[in-house]
């Protein structure tokens, strides 16, 4: 069978390697210079591959619809990419929050290995080539039209990825492919996004512009009543708030308006309040002579420093500060708010909330409910996960799906 995978990112090469391995003849066509340019750009150019996690706790980490990817995951696992990496002669390790990567640290060297196991299988790459449009006769697939050429195929991968990150070319032109031949398309978000903060707050975040946090406990909170709690980095912006915990929040907020909704920062999440007030109280006998500004220096980062000394109001010596202020300093630091306002734009996102309507995919072949011989694989499918390398197994797994059937 001749089968024609339209995208080359993670998703459309798994799709790809799989098809080629069932015996069909395979073309990848994709609209950039080269494969994976997105790829090379996930986890900080450094890809983290997949979760160690049991493959069926994956799903608990996609708020998007994740029931959905079940048989996806059952046919091809966080295991299964990396035995396929092994095999292409490239070594990983794992890091905290169950994070894979390749032990070189280079993006480069995942795309590399999935390449040379493409050319393995003869699939043929085509480049520099933007799909038009999708043949359909009496409902079943015959082709594509590209760069106005007609290529004749019994079966068609639609793997155009999302629309976030338009210079690596996964802009939408896929949501529009799918339309035409009768899918619906549901609305399109920023996940995995940075977050702006009001006005107010804003101007405390950009004071702190750069500031990266690390072991810090987040709390977003939605008309007074905690819906998301993460532990970890984050990083304060010019506009407001991003980094891992940040972005694992947006995912969580996608599916939710943002009227009322704070972030609480809690700056010392290893002591009670109790115990944090133990030990400003040794910092302050230690420091007693000293202005209330000059004394936070073991507590706090250097940049953090006249951010809290501005909040607190405090223009006095550390002798002089009464007990209820020492309170509200704890009460402040276990509590730093921040409020919200919108998410960044979907350019800027990592991944895509929303896409093709999962109510017309058949969930274990990923085969089109409406078009026989059209699949579906990875970021264009309305599904969306979590930070920490849930998102490329998703990529994977649909792709392995998509071919293999």
């Amino acid at each position: 069978m001749n089968v024609i995978v339209i995208g080359g990112g993670p998703a459309g090469m798994l799709a790809a390697i799989s098809a080629s391995e069932q015996g069909n003849k395979v073309i990848i066509l994709e609209k950039m210079n080269s494969l994976g340019k997105k790829l090379c750009i996930t986890g900080k150019g450094r890809c983290n591959i997949t979760s160690s996690l049991p493959i069926d706790e994956f799903i608990k980490n996609i708020p998007g619809n994740g029931r959905f990817l079940y048989s996806a995951f059952q046919n091809f696992t966080n295991q299964d990419i990396l035995n396929l990496l092994n095999k292409q002669g490239l070594k990983t390790k794992e890091e905290r929050g169950n994070r894979i990567f390749p032990i070189t640290d280079r993006a480069s060297d995942v795309l590399d290995a999935l390449i040379a196991k493409l050319k393995n299988q003869n699939v043929k790459i085509i480049t520099n080539t933007r799909v038009q449009d999708i043949i359909v006769e009496n409902n079943k697939i015959k082709g594509v039209i590209a760069n106005n050429k007609k290529y004749e195929a019994d079966k068609v991968i639609l793997a155009t990825g999302g629309a976030s990150y338009p210079t690596t070319g996964s802009n939408g032109d896929g949501y529009e492919l799918a339309k035409k031949v009768g899918h619906t398309v549901t609305a399109i978000k920023p996940s995995l996004v940075a977050l702006t903060a009001k006005t107010a707050s804003q101007e405390i975040c950009k004071k702190l512009q750069g500031l990266s946090l690390k072991n810090v406990g987040i709390k977003i909170i939605k008309d007074n009543k905690e819906i998301y709690e993460d532990f970890g980095e984050m990083l304060f912006t010019h506009f407001g708030v991003s980094g891992p915990t940040v972005l694992s929040a947006s995912a969580h907020l996608v599916r939710t308006d943002l009227k009322n909704v704070k972030m609480i920062i809690d700056l010392k999440p290893a002591l009670s309040e109790e115990k944090l007030e133990e030990r400003i109280l040794r910092d302050f006998m230690e420091e007693k002579n000293k202005e209330f500004k000059n004394s936070l220096d073991k507590l706090l980062p250097k940049k953090m420093i006249p951010v809290i000394v501005e909040i607190m109001n405090l223009n006095k010596k550390v002798n002089e500060i009464k007990k209820e202020e020492r309170k509200k300093l704890v009460k402040l630091l276990k509590n730093f708010e921040i409020e919200i306002e919108s998410f960044r734009p979907v350019e800027e996102a990592i991944v895509t909330a929303g896409g093709i309507n999962i109510k017309e995919i058949n969930p274990k072949t990923m085969e089109s409910k409406l078009v026989k011989g059209l699949y579906f694989a990875g970021e264009i499918i309305d599904v969306d996960a979590y930070t920490g390398g849930f998102n490329l197994q998703i990529a994977y797994s649909t792709g392995y799906t998509a071919g293999m059937n």
